[in-house]
């Protein structure tokens, strides 16, 4: 949360009223270091989305259905995690 003197906010309100809008951080006021008021936005910022946030963001290529390792790495592969885990 950004903190700034009246006298600042008085020369910059309309690009700090942007930021906040833009960007959702608060802004606290004060007036001879006294916290006055506090510049929020009215629209509540969407919370990242918990799925589907890759939506747009990534490509597939290839078959996705395909496995990606065959019967014998499989095979080698168990092998291995049997010997690990004697």
């Amino acid at each position: 949360m950004k903190t700034i003197p009246a006298g600042k906010f008085k020369a910059q309100c309309l690009a700090l009223i942007d930021e906040v809008h833009d960007h959702g951080e608060e802004v606290l006021i004060t007036k001879r270091g006294k916290v006055m008021a506090k510049l929020v936005s009215v629209e509540e910022k969407k919370p990242e989305r918990i799925f589907g946030w890759a939506m747009g963001r990534l490509r597939i290529v290839g078959d996705i259905m395909e496995p990606t390792m065959t019967d014998e790495d499989v095979a080698q592969w168990d092998r291995g995690w049997d010997e690990l885990n004697k």
